[in-house]
This record gives structure tokens, sequence and C-alpha cells, in this order.
């Protein structure tokens, strides 16, 4: 896979429970305290998140982190 395709993926893989849960780009942010612009580039596929970060949104998500990397 290449690797804006996989950025994008997880991004997608972050903004759908993101918006099943009602939050907002930074309320998630607040939760997994990230600055909310993070957020975005992420779930755009803009950047690619670290391990630690990835751990965050998965915590502020309450989320499996293995359903983050769903498709990939």
């Amino acid at each position: 896979m290449r690797r804006d395709t996989l950025l994008k993926v997880f991004g997608g893989n972050v903004r759908h429970p993101r918006l099943k849960k009602g939050l907002t780009q930074e309320e998630l942010a607040e939760k997994s305290v990230l600055d909310f612009r993070q957020i975005g580039f992420i779930e755009r596929g803009e950047i690619n998140p670290t391990l630690f970060t990835i751990q965050k949104i998965r915590k502020g998500l309450n989320y499996p982190v293995n359903h983050l990397f769903k498709g990939l």
C-alpha cells in the first residue's frame, strides 16, 4: 500500500469512531492531550503520527488500538 493511502486509511479509522461518538476534533484533542490541528492533519492523512500519538488518540477515543489499524 502506498504511503499516502496508508495515512488516509488510518485517518479514516480515527475519524469514523470520533464521529460515531459525537466528538468534534477539538473534543478528541482535549481528551487525547493533543492539539486539535494535529487531529485534523491525521484524519486527512497529512502527517504520520508516532506510536505515542496513536496511543493518546486510542485513549481519547476509548477505542481498541487494533481497530485503528483496520484495513492496513
